[in-house]
């Protein structure tokens, strides 16, 4: 598997006596690819760059929260709907392709009229397909170069030559994993065939770092994510199984910015969100992790070495592959939604004693964006 050569970014743009303004926009399916930017934030920030964020929703409340003091421009995200049935989702997916097509010639103009306003040095986008630009450097992030399909290869073949036709318009690509496979993502991100554009590998990107914080024999953590109506499917089914859960829990929502609050206990805590702070804690001090097998939450687990229970969203061809590799990779327990049984996965987790294999971040993200800064 060749990885194409080394190339370099567009003629520098920033001037020297200023600091360097860098536009980050997550896409808005799910939180994942809000919580991954955090890392790049920070190290845009500690190297000296000015980073501005684009976003909406609950995307743009979690980042409010993060980063307080940096500007936020509203943008309009894609709006994903996930059906309520594993047979319904693939259905619903084609259905609301118009709109996402839509959504990323909506980004093109809209990156158009705020750059004509706004001048910046350099754009980040994690999956906005429509936010490349002809005269700024851009950086697509994905962990999906492969994207996999209940239709078999002919379908992903297809699903991959239009990734890359979008890849290839920005200036490179950043793959949040090892670049010696298989990494945490498998065939996801280390597909034979690569897309025709400089391609780095930043290491797993969390906004975690491993700390000394002792776990809790029998605590849980329940960690809700993802798009509607599946996160709230799932909340209910978490939520009525915990009730008579003996131990002790955090169950989070994962909806910054709600109103509506869950009433907690002296067993049992609900939060609607947690800071980045507040949830490495409670991470750490859970014996396990109950979550989706999204690739965001993945990367979380390893960097805090957890043992986990894992749910994939039914339908959801990413998080089943996530879920089945890990699994044989004995890294998680892995069991479907719609079987689900709290005590016999607890029981079936303690047996097994599998943690993801621990992992290390900074280096390989550091060097990108190093790379990034000094092109400009």
């Amino acid at each position: 598997m060749n990885q194409p050569p080394e190339g370099n970014f567009p003629l520098k743009t920033g001037p020297k006596d200023r600091k360097v303004r860098v536009l980050v926009a997550p896409l808005d399916w799910g939180l994942g690819h809000a919580t991954r930017c955090i890392p790049i934030i920070r190290e845009l920030i500690r190297q000296g760059a000015e980073p501005c964020l684009a976003a909406s929703g609950p995307t743009a409340r979690l980042l409010e929260l993060e980063f307080p003091g940096l500007a936020l421009y509203p943008l309009r995200g894609y709006e994903i709907r996930y059906a309520r049935s594993r047979s319904g989702l693939f259905i619903s997916m084609l259905f609301q392709i118009p709109r996402m097509l839509a959504s990323i010639r909506q980004e093109r103009a809209w990156l158009k009229e705020l750059t004509a306003r706004e001048h910046f040095d350099a754009i980040i986008s994690d999956n906005r397909y429509g936010l490349s630009h002809a005269r700024i450097p851009t950086v697509f992030i994905t962990h999906q170069l492969r994207i996999l399909s209940p239709l078999g290869k002919w379908n992903e073949a297809l699903l991959q030559w239009m990734n890359y036709r979008y890849i290839r318009r920005f200036t490179q690509c950043w793959v949040p994993d090892h670049q010696r496979p298989p990494g945490l993502a498998g065939i996801l991100s280390h597909p034979e065939k690569l897309p025709p554009v400089t391609l780095k590998y930043t290491g797993p990107l969390s906004r975690f770092t491993k700390s000394d914080i002792p776990e809790k024999k029998g605590h849980l953590l329940i960690l809700l994510s993802g798009p509607e109506p599946q996160r709230s499917m799932l909340e209910d089914l978490l939520s009525k199984a915990i009730a008579h859960y003996p131990g002790t829990a955090d169950f989070v929502r994962g909806v910054p910015g709600a109103i509506s609050q869950i009433p907690s206990t002296n067993m049992l805590h609900f939060h609607n969100h947690l800071s980045a702070e507040a949830l490495q804690q409670k991470m750490e001090e859970a014996e396990f992790v109950i979550a989706r097998s999204g690739y965001s939450t993945v990367m979380d687990l390893a960097v805090l070495h957890k043992k986990s229970i894992l749910i994939p969203t039914p339908g959801q061809t990413e998080q089943e592959y996530l879920g089945k590799f890990l699994q044989e990779r004995k890294q998680a327990c892995v069991f479907s939604q719609q079987e689900f049984d709290l005590t016999k996965a607890l029981e079936a987790a303690a047996a097994a004693d599998q943690r993801m294999d621990e992992t290390t971040t900074g280096a390989a993200l550091e060097h990108c964006v190093t790379t990034l800064l000094r092109s400009l």
